[in-house]
């Protein structure tokens, strides 16, 4: 199969459970072509998908389903920031790149060789692969929803997208095929406090992209394809810029109350009917996952830039 081919047969998975759990319609453009199964189901791991589609209109109803697009350069504390946003506001985190570090892993995945490619040269993993993997991850998470709370009932849903959108044509596809987005979160901070950091998460990480020579890859990256994103967003009234370089408590203290302007203060506890998810269910992880390649961000996360 080639590299074109590989881009074209992009994760599909049944419309139909996409529409029954969020209430809404699909487009039969976003349907598998009987030619290709459908996206794996949870235990399956060699299905594997041959060809797929991005639908012409949004699969969710924005009035019921909320995505807030999380960025910033690599090591900004994305992942950190939205940890804790889960517990305290019950959102669903998606890390980009943590979702194609997942399928790269995955037994008998067409994409996986394709992906650590463009992961390992600092790349951005083309968008069908990556919107299609968030799309899965969402129409999973809407069918089982993670709380129990009138944020969480008849379809309506959370979403924090930690590393993605990395680059325009990114953002207006999600919001063309997916839903539009909220806002965005923007965690900004110095190249020289993004490389200490990463630098020292890569003693213990085990990831191959934190090296210095590929973290610099990754920011430069950023520079260029992201930060046109967020000044798309910030023309648009759409920003929420958080400066990360001080500790963890005061950034999040700020982010909080930007939080509450926008989506109100969180309701008492709600309960929870899942345990954590897995990188493989789109859980939350503590690692700023962040490895789309290059700025790329369903189930697991990146670092900004090529692997947020």
């Amino acid at each position: 199969m080639t590299v074109i081919d590989k881009l074209k047969a992009v994760f599909t998975h049944d419309s139909h459970d996409a529409s029954s759990a969020t209430g809404g319609s699909t487009s039969t453009s976003a349907e598998a072509p009987a030619a290709g199964p459908a996206h794996p189901k949870e235990g399956d791991a060699k299905a594997a998908p041959e060809t797929a589609v991005l639908s012409d209109k949004p699969v969710f109803d924005q009035a019921k389903v909320t995505v807030i697009f999380v960025l910033g350069g690599p090591g900004a504390g994305k992942g950190t920031q939205c940890e804790r946003l889960v517990a305290d506001y019950g959102f669903k985190h998606l890390s980009a790149g943590d979702l194609l570090r997942e399928e790269r892993n995955r037994p008998g995945s067409t994409y996986g060789e394709l992906i650590t490619e463009y992961i390992r040269e600092g790349k951005i993993v083309p968008q069908e692969v990556t919107i299609k993997l968030l799309e899965n991850a969402m129409s999973s998470t809407l069918a089982s929803p993670p709380h129990t709370s009138p944020e969480w009932s008849n379809g309506h849903g959370r979403f924090l997208i930690d590393g993605f959108p990395r680059k325009m044509d990114q953002a207006l596809k999600f919001d063309e095929s997916v839903v539009k987005s909220s806002f965005v979160l923007f965690f900004s901070t110095t190249e020289e406090i993004l490389l200490e950091r990463l630098m020292e998460r890569g003693k213990t990480s085990g990831r191959d992209d934190d090296n210095k020579e590929s973290i610099v890859k990754r920011f430069r990256t950023f520079v260029e394809t992201s930060m046109p994103v967020v000044d798309y967003y910030r023309k648009a009234g759409k920003v929420v810029e958080i400066d990360s370089s001080p500790p963890i408590d005061v950034v999040y203290e700020k982010v909080k109350v930007e939080i509450d302007q926008r989506l109100g203060a969180p309701a008492p506890a709600a309960s929870s009917q899942a345990t954590p998810a897995t990188a493989g269910s789109a859980a939350t992880t503590s690692s700023e996952a962040r490895t789309e390649p290059t700025t790329g961000t369903g189930t697991g996360a990146p670092t900004l830039a090529p692997a947020v």
